[in-house]
């Protein structure tokens, strides 16, 4: 009697990534289920249609899996995602943070939903086309989340928040793979998706327009406020801090001898902070809602240690100094960095592996750190480097 192949529910976007997840699972004897989540709120889909979010993705999902001979189901959890996505995405907006909703879709949806539906399949494990690693350390019996292997790919930083529970029964066939090579296995397997075009845009915002998406949503409107310099000078007037970022440059609407930068939103002033692009600079800021994938970063209480930190997933990382507390963590970059923004999650790594992250949550400037990380920093003898895992 042949031993029963793993069932393993492959969460299918209609792209090639999860395609090829599928066809290459398929290869190495699992018994492979295709599932599309339908997120598409209702009035997105007029602008979205080739999107993650659109029906054309589910047309090209399905294709696949009949191509591949796989069971195919769609499930409808729109309304889970306008409540812990896009409500999300709006209410940071309006509070002067800037989200990350792919983060968000991540832990709620897609290693949520998703991961309860497979169960409920009868699948003892679940895959999805992210550029990731997952390994268990034999040692600890702990889950490892590591850097996809071609770093031009890597998709680690949108998976931080991820529980052991749930890295414990996930698989990432394309770790450690490129692009390239996920597009040879859709071409070796005839799926429809081998040559289709990747988005790297928000799957409901398709033209990277968010305030336009923001007002005809009526997620967000417009309420006049005032643009001041760092002295509280008033130079003009927004219509909303909603519709600006730190960081952005143009679009501002005030004269300057030298440009102007957002430096910081202010929803309870409700007033927009400009200054130089050199104001941008800084090197101290804490976090909040951590998620600590590594568990000895805090095993031992509130001791710091040495890091590299992303605060943006196209940021290439700065070395760290990093003290974790019981409302998050306090983080220290050894050099300044440009625009580091409220809302973003900020991913911590030894080398390839996650430790764990959080959202930055406040931000002080870098000739005055906060009297709170001072003081810890004083506590404590010295940092240490991660080991362990």
């Amino acid at each position: 009697m042949s031993k029963r192949r793993a069932r393993v529910l492959v969460g299918m976007s209609g792209g090639v990534d999860s395609s090829a997840t599928a066809a290459l699972l398929l290869e190495q004897g699992y018994d492979v289920i295709g599932v599309t989540l339908k997120l598409w709120p209702q009035d997105c889909v007029n602008r979205a249609e080739d999107k993650c979010c659109g029906p054309q993705a589910v047309m090209d999902a399905r294709s696949v899996c009949a191509r591949l001979g796989i069971p195919y189901y769609l499930v409808d959890e729109s309304g889970l995602f306008h409540e812990k996505v896009i409500q999300y995405f709006a209410t940071e907006y309006r509070a002067g943070r800037t989200p990350n909703p792919c983060v968000m879709c991540n832990q709620h949806l897609k290693f949520g939903v998703l991961l309860d539906r497979a169960r409920q399949l009868g699948c003892e494990l679940m895959a999805t086309g992210h550029f990731a690693r997952v390994e268990k350390n034999a040692a600890t019996g702990h889950v490892q989340l590591l850097k996809g292997l071609d770093p031009r790919k890597d998709q680690s930083y949108f998976l931080f928040s991820l529980r052991q529970d749930q890295l414990a029964h996930v698989l990432f066939p394309l770790g450690e793979k490129t692009k390239n090579d996920t597009r040879e296995v859709a071409r070796a397997c005839a799926l429809r998706t081998a040559d289709k075009e990747e988005s790297m845009e928000i799957c409901f915002v398709p033209d990277r327009d968010y305030g336009k998406f923001l007002r005809e949503a009526n997620l967000a409107h417009s309420h006049r406020g005032a643009i001041v310099d760092t002295a509280g000078r008033q130079l003009g007037q927004h219509d909303g801090i909603e519709f600006y970022t730190v960081g952005q440059r143009r679009g501002l609407g005030v004269s300057s001898d030298s440009p102007l930068y957002v430096l910081e939103l202010d929803a309870v002033q409700n007033q927009v902070v400009v200054g130089h692009e050199s104001d941008l600079n800084q090197d101290r800021f804490s976090l909040s809602h951590c998620n600590w994938i590594a568990p000895e970063v805090v095993a031992d209480g509130n001791h710091p240690f040495e890091c590299v930190a992303k605060i943006r997933y196209n940021h290439p990382g700065a070395r760290a100094t990093v003290i974790p507390h019981s409302r998050g963590a306090d983080v220290r970059l050894h050099e300044p960095a440009r625009a580091v923004t409220p809302g973003q999650a900020c991913v911590l790594y030894d080398g390839d592996r996650v430790l764990g992250g959080g959202w930055i949550h406040r931000v002080s400037p870098r000739t005055s750190p906060t009297a709170e990380a001072t003081s810890r920093l004083a506590e404590q003898p010295g940092t240490t480097p991660v080991r362990g895992g």
